[in-house]
């Protein structure tokens, strides 16, 4: 399987808009973070986990040619504002585009891109086919590749981190309970979000994050959906257990 970290950052992004901290004014190339994302290549597909505003840049630094399904982890803007963009997909593979992801989150989609699923429609609009994601206890079937949902708490909103063999990914989370710790444990790799150091209402903290994953304790473990407020990524990924680092956009895993 390889792993490649499309986006890193929050909901604004780094740099934020305007904003004149250190972090944003930084040169280093790893404190550029687009909206989170994640591509992997396992089995022979090529998978994306959430398309935010950011996708089409995305697709385009990485040169993903070709897009078996996209998967997504919750309806949130920052997670699902890219889904026009794969028309350039439907274009190229002459079919329509899988899209999983939890009933709620499909009726979102239908009411935010009314025009994909409207009646009379537009020639050219994006091609999906919808694939519910009907349980959050039973693993199912991406393209033949299988997935592994675990629950997790976005303040209130339930959300999906995913478990595909070795790799365990979860973003936009501020609770885990014992059962879905349980089925992370054991994973080579766990990605997890990590906002910020101070306490935040829908985000692990930086803290919160470090703890869960001593627990774990897999291989490696990466931080995601980082803000500004983190700090300058050399800074803080010096302050981290060595198993632990930062991810960046453009980081590249093999597992």
């Amino acid at each position: 399987m390889q792993i490649t970290f499309l986006g890193t950052g929050t909901s604004q992004g780094v740099p934020v808009i305007g904003c004149p901290c250190a972090v944003c004014r930084s040169l280093d190339y790893r404190d550029k973070r687009l909206r989170v994302s994640v591509h992997l290549q396992v089995q022979g597909k090529s998978i994306i986990i959430d398309s935010g505003p950011d996708f089409r840049q995305q697709a385009l630094r990485e040169y993903i040619q070709h897009l078996d399904a996209l998967v997504f982890t919750h309806e949130h803007k920052d997670h699902t504002a890219g889904l026009d963009d794969i028309r350039a997909y439907n274009f190229r593979q002459q079919q329509d585009m899988p899209v999983y992801a939890e009933p709620r989150v499909l009726e979102q989609l239908k009411q935010e891109y009314a025009y994909i699923f409207a009646e009379h429609r537009y020639p050219g609009i994006p091609q999906v086919q919808l694939q519910p994601i009907l349980s959050d206890t039973e693993t199912f079937l991406v393209e033949g590749v299988p997935f592994e949902p675990i629950r997790a708490l976005h303040y209130k909103l339930p959300v999906l981190g995913f478990r595909v063999g070795n790799f365990t990914y979860v973003t936009d989370a501020n609770y885990l309970s014992p059962e879905a710790l349980e089925q992370m444990r054991g994973s080579e790799v766990i990605v997890l979000n990590a906002l910020r150091h101070e306490k935040h209402i829908s985000h692990f903290t930086l803290q919160e994050a470090v703890d869960i994953l001593t627990d774990l304790a897999p291989k490696r473990a990466y931080l995601t959906h980082i803000s500004h407020q983190l700090g300058r990524h050399r800074e803080v990924e010096a302050t981290l257990p060595s198993f632990i680092r930062l991810a960046y956009d453009g980081l590249r895993l093999a597992l």
